[in-house]
């Protein structure tokens, strides 16, 4: 095993690193996207079946697939970290969107009344009631939507996007067991470590809530 990481240790580094910078862009790509629209969702009820359920077809598309349908787009398919981003961002949108929804949508009304009778604006509700009462349910929908891209970005090594799924490909087509479990046992850390991280987060902001 000594012999193992001395031989590989600057390749695992080097494929974690990437596979978090994967990872990272395509969530911060996604929060940017399904927070505001999980919000407008909230006040346009018409738009919201269609867009969640947009948003859970894709969720249903095999990854390997949704990478391959979107090769030859252009633009996209020149560059493989590029595409693999876009593809995990498609992911991570229906946890976000609709925990987003849900946990503004789930606010007692009365607590709403109240907050029109004091004369809240529209901004001042959503800062200072509905965001902090749903923040421990959209942190959940964070928490879910960042372990699916870690698991899911391992598939990007299969169109050259680099990340720990180099390595089980690699594993896989030299049956080296070896090399499979250097790029899954780093993977499911990140994933668990992701996973504890912002449960704890979460458990806090609940507490205060």
């Amino acid at each position: 095993m000594g012999g193992f990481l001395r031989a590989h240790g600057w390749e695992i580094g080097r494929l974690t690193f990437e596979h978090l910078w994967l990872t990272a862009s395509a969530m911060l790509l996604a929060a940017t996207v399904a927070l505001p629209l999980g919000i407008l969702l909230t006040r346009r009820e018409g738009w919201a079946r269609p867009v969640i359920g947009f948003a859970n077809v894709v969720q249903t598309v095999p990854s390997l697939a949704l990478f391959g349908l979107l090769l030859p787009v252009p633009w996209l398919g020149e560059n493989a970290a590029r595409l693999a981003i876009l593809a995990l961002t498609g992911y991570a949108l229906l946890p976000i969107l609709r925990n987003t929804y849900a946990g503004i949508r789930g606010i007692d009304p009365a607590l709403v009344d109240v907050a029109d009778a004091m004369g809240m604006t529209g901004w001042q509700r959503l800062a200072k009631l509905e965001l902090p009462l749903a923040a421990s349910v959209i942190l959940a929908g964070l928490r879910t939507a960042t372990v699916t891209c870690v698991g899911v970005a391992t598939i990007a090594a299969a169109i050259g996007a680099g990340g720990l799924g180099e390595l089980i490909f690699r594993g896989v087509a030299s049956v080296d067991n070896s090399l499979v479990l250097a790029g899954a046992v780093p993977a499911a850390l990140l994933a668990l470590a992701a996973d504890a991280g912002l449960g704890w987060v979460e458990k806090k902001v609940a507490v205060r809530r």
